[in-house]
């Protein structure tokens, strides 16, 4: 089953395209990374997915359904921005509460799953602070319970362990790993190249508003062509390689880095 399809999905403001002709097929149950530079159309791609911007041409289904079919989606899918919509005057607990509602979610159960995942990130001590009071990390992991809230079918993640400090930032990539084996569904996009080497199945590069590279990650790191052998190269290689017009340039420009921004 396909979780999410595109076909010829694109995004003009004006004279400016930021995404072109984008064709994907990502099948159900899989982490499915979402790499980029910044600009290349990455949070427009997943706005579009989401509903939250309309395609100027070109269609989608997502969990079988529709993107413009937006009163269905949203029960389907759950959406991680980089900047997580919280109210902040509110406490953890008020906002999932508040979520939760705004979804008519069953009471009993979906206070259960609060406590269960608030507790599997380290929040439950802090779930009656008031939001504003919070650094970076807390906002983060409140505002990734909030989207597993309604158990969605695909997951669209946008830099979800931004802020986070490395032990939170494992358990959510422990999450991730158990959502999809699970079933769901996770579109990751993120700078850190070695989350999405460890995690996705399939990688898509986006550069420019298109499509230039696209398959399993070990497929990607043998196919390019750098004179290393297979064992050298990395997912950092092959990203520089496909979003450069000079590539040669790019091999004293990050040496070791794993945070491409």
């Amino acid at each position: 089953m396909t979780a999410i399809e595109t076909t010829g999905l694109t995004k003009r403001y004006g004279a400016t395209t930021a995404v072109a002709d984008l064709d994907l097929r990502v099948p159900e149950g899989v982490v499915y990374g979402f790499l980029g530079p910044n600009g290349a159309g990455k949070t427009t791609t997943m706005r579009m997915l989401t509903s939250l911007t309309r395609p100027s041409s070109g269609s989608a289904r997502v969990a079988g359904v529709p993107t413009d079919d937006r009163e269905h989606l949203i029960e389907r899918v759950g959406y991680l921005p980089e900047e997580p919509p919280l109210y902040t005057e509110l406490t953890a607990r008020e906002q999932l509460t508040y979520a939760a509602g705004l979804r008519d979610l069953p009471e009993e159960a979906t206070s259960q799953r609060v406590e269960e995942l608030l507790d599997r990130l380290d929040l439950s001590g802090d779930a009656d602070r008031r939001i504003d009071a919070y650094s970076k990390g807390m906002r983060q992991k409140t505002a990734f319970v909030q989207s597993l809230l309604h158990d969605p079918d695909v997951l669209f993640l946008d830099e979800p362990t931004s802020g986070l400090d490395p032990r939170a930032a494992r358990t959510i990539r422990k999450m991730i790993d158990d959502l999809a084996d699970e079933g769901t569904t996770v579109f990751l996009s993120t700078h850190i190249l070695p989350v999405v080497d460890e995690h996705a199945d399939t990688v898509g590069v986006l550069y420019d508003g298109r499509l230039v590279a696209e398959g399993p990650p070990g497929d990607l790191k043998r196919q390019a062509d750098a004179g290393e052998s297979t064992d050298e190269r990395t997912l950092e290689d092959v990203f520089l390689e496909v979003t450069s017009e000079d590539p040669a340039a790019d091999e004293a420009t990050v040496e070791g880095a794993t945070d491409v921004r």
